[in-house]
C-alpha cells in the first residue's frame, strides 16, 4: 500500500507511542486528583504544557488542551466571539476555510446575531490582504484565516493579515492544523489551532494557543479544567504523545519540506504524462511541499479514488472530515474551478514515510490505471 493521504491523517510516530505507553499501561490516575496517582499524571500534563509552550514560543498558561483540531477551532471562534461581543459583532473569514471554521461562524451569524463577511480568493486560492482591510469596520471583532489550505496546500499571507488586524485592534485567529510540522508557524496570532494527528501524534488531541489577555468563553460545561476554559478530564496519554510528536515534527520540518517537494513534482509529472488534460489546482511556489491537488476533467472523482484504492494507492478527494460527501469541494469552487471539474479531483499528500521508490511505483500504477481507462473508452 502506498499512503499518499497524510493531510487526512498521519501514522503515529513510534516515539510518540513509546511516550504514551506508560500512561496507557501504568499511570492511570485522574490528573485532577490530589493523591499520588493523580499527582503522577498531573506532572506529565504540566511537563507537556511547558514543553509545548517552549516549542510554540508562548507561555504555558496560553496552552489549552482540546480533543482535536475541530474543537480547538470551535472553542476559538465561538468562545472569543461570545466573550468579546461587546467590542463588536462583525466577523471576517475566507471562503476556503475548513468547515471547522466556516460552520461555527455561520452558526454565530444565523443564531446569535453576528454579521459575517466571507471573503473570496483568486484562482490560486489566495486571499488578498487588501480585501481584509477593506472589509474591516468599527464593529469588526475577529478575523479567522488559515495558514495553509488542507486541500490545495496554498499558504495564506497570515503575517500580513495578523499585522493588519493588530493595527486595527481586531483579534486574529488562524487554523494552523495543516502547517505545523511542515513550516514555521505565525508568531503574532491571538489564537492558533493545532491537531496532533496531522503531525504524527495520536488522534483525539489538539491545542488552542490563546494569547495572554485574550479571554475565551467556554463552549462546554462540567468542570474547571484548563483554567476554567475547557472542562473535561484531560487525555494524558494522548497529550504526552502529541508533545513528543510535536517536538520531532518541528525539528524535521524544514528538511522534510526540502525532501518532499521533488517527490511531489515527480508525482505531478507522472500524472500529467498519464493524463495530459490533468489540471493542477495550486501554485507549487505558494503551496506546502507535500500537497498536490489535481483535477481530471471529464472523469469521475469517486471512480478515480476507487481505481487508485484498487491499485494500492491511498488518496482523497479533499477534506477527510466530509465523510460520505459527494459534493464538489467548496475550496475549488471558491477558486473558480467548474463544478464538474471540481468533482473530478484527487488530493495527494506526502509525508515522512514517502520514498522515491514509492513515488515511482505510484506513477507506474497511475499510468496503468489511465491506460486501462483509455482502453475502456473512459479516458481520452
Amino acid at each position: 500500500m502506498t499512503y499518499l493521504d497524510h493531510n487526512a491523517t498521519t501514522p503515529l510516530a513510534p516515539e510518540a507511542l513509546e511516550a504514551m505507553r506508560p500512561y496507557l499501561e501504568r499511570f492511570h490516575g485522574n490528573p485532577s486528583s490530589i493523591h499520588a496517582a493523580g499527582r503522577e499524571t498531573r506532572a506529565a500534563l504540566d511537563d507537556s504544557r511547558d514543553r509545548l509552550a517552549a516549542l510554540l514560543r508562548c507561555k504555558a498558561h496560553e496552552i489549552i488542551f482540546t480533543g482535536g483540531g475541530t474543537e480547538a477551532d470551535n472553542l476559538a471562534l465561538l468562545g472569543i466571539a461570545r466573550g468579546h461581543s461587546a467590542r463588536g459583532k462583525h466577523l471576517i473569514t475566507c471562503a476556503t476555510e475548513h468547515h471547522a471554521v466556516l460552520h461555527p461562524l455561520e452558526h454565530l451569524q444565523k443564531r446569535e446575531g453576528f454579521r459575517l463577511t466571507v471573503l473570496g480568493v483568486d484562482s490560486r486560492g489566495l486571499l488578498d490582504p487588501t480585501d481584509v482591510r477593506r472589509a474591516l469596520t468599527s464593529e469588526t471583532m475577529l478575523v479567522s484565516v488559515m495558514t495553509a489550505n488542507n486541500e490545495t496546500g496554498i499558504r495564506q499571507p497570515v503575517a500580513e493579515i495578523a499585522a493588519l488586524c493588530r493595527a486595527h485592534g481586531v483579534l486574529f485567529h488562524t487554523d494552523a492544523i495543516q502547517t505545523f510540522g511542515k513550516e514555521p508557524l505565525p508568531s503574532d496570532a491571538d489564537a492558533l489551532s493545532l491537531a496532533a494527528h496531522k503531525f504524527y501524534g495520536p488522534k483525539g488531541a489538539g491545542v488552542l494557543v490563546l494569547r495572554g489577555g485574550v479571554s475565551v468563553e467556554r463552549i462546554t460545561f462540567g468542570g474547571s479544567h484548563e483554567s476554567d476554559r475547557r472542562p473535561g478530564t484531560e487525555n494524558v496519554a494522548a497529550i504526552v504523545g502529541m508533545t513528543r510528536a510535536a517536538e520531532i515534527a518541528a525539528a524535521s520540518a524544514e528538511a522534510e519540506g526540502v525532501r518532499l517537494a521533488p517527490f511531489r513534482e515527480k508525482l505531478w509529472e507522472g500524472i500529467r504524462a498519464a493524463f495530459p488534460a490533468a489540471v493542477r489546482n495550486s501554485d507549487p511556489a505558494l503551496s506546502l511541499a507535500n500537497t498536490l491537488n489535481v483535477s481530471f476533467p471529464g472523469l469521475d472523482g469517486e471512480s478515480l479514488l476507487i481505481n487508485l484504492d484498487l491499485a494500492g494507492i491511498c488518496a482523497s478527494s479533499g477534506s477527510a472530515c466530509m465523510v460520505g460527501s459527494i459534493q464538489p469541494s467548496h475550496v475549488l469552487l471558491a477558486m473558480g474551478v467548474p463544478r464538474e471539474t471540481a468533482q473530478a479531483t484527487v488530493r495527494f499528500s506526502l509525508g515522512k514515510g514517502t520514498t522515491a521508490e514509492e513515488i515511482a511505483e505510484a506513477v507506474r500504477r497511475i499510468g496503468a490505471i489511465f491506460a486501462r481507462l483509455r482502453e475502456a473508452g473512459v479516458a481520452a
